[in-house]
């Protein structure tokens, strides 16, 4: 039987790098957000053309720390696709906020621009766009209707890391834009992990902040 997933051939693929990488973290005893974690930061968010990348703990992560930064929670509506793993729209609920489920387009499985627009209503704050398979969802009219309406777009970019929407990064284009490292993903951790990525200094540092439990740097 053929795997349709084969994390073991891709692990012997990169065992004497994965294994240097490992001992180096574990010499230095630097476990947690050290500077192998911000070096990944660096080369992720330039990667994704963003000016910043903030290491989590998980893809799920990702998504509610981005809407507990921009202030998302109870009363507030966030429109996104129901067609998608179901973190995105736990993290919708985790927060507070409702979780307001539009169509998907036939043709990508990725959320309608058209159903959005129509679905929005004074309590409105934020659209999540998934980009399912790794195809970006139709970045265009998503942000023109955003703009229109003074909403964030939070990007979930979980399946689609190094994805191109004309000529533009998959989670570059949107207020932010959240990442998995889920080892079955498109660029797996030994673990879980995941990133928000984003070009707001104000943003990033609120991430960081959250992600610390408040704190600065040690």
């Amino acid at each position: 039987m053929i795997p349709i997933l084969d994390l073991k051939t891709q692990y012997d693929s990169l065992r004497v790098e994965i294994a240097e990488a490992i001992n180096r973290v574990l010499e230095s005893s630097q476990f947690v957000l050290g500077p192998d974690v911000a070096a990944l930061e660096r080369e992720v968010a330039a990667f994704c053309d963003c000016d910043y990348g903030v290491g989590v703990a998980s893809g799920t992560d990702a998504l509610r720390l981005s809407l507990a930064v921009l202030n998302i929670g109870p009363g507030d509506e966030v429109i996104t696709t129901p067609f998608t793993f179901v973190a995105t729209a736990n993290t919708i609920s985790h927060s507070g906020a409702t979780p307001v489920f539009v169509d998907i387009q036939p043709d990508t499985f990725n959320i309608d621009p058209a159903a959005i627009e129509a679905a929005i209503t004074p309590r409105t704050r934020a659209i999540i766009p998934v980009h399912l398979y790794g195809q970006p969802a139709d970045m265009d009219a998503i942000m023109d209707i955003a703009r229109r309406h003074d909403l964030y777009v939070i990007e979930d970019a979980a399946q689609a890391i190094g994805a191109s929407y004309k000529g533009r990064r998959a989670g570059s284009i949107g207020t932010v834009g959240c990442l998995s490292f889920y080892p079955t993903k498109n660029l797996g951790a030994y673990g879980d992990a995941g990133m928000v990525v984003t070009d707001d200094a104000a943003l990033a540092d609120r991430l960081d902040l959250l992600r610390r439990q408040g704190g600065k740097d040690r």
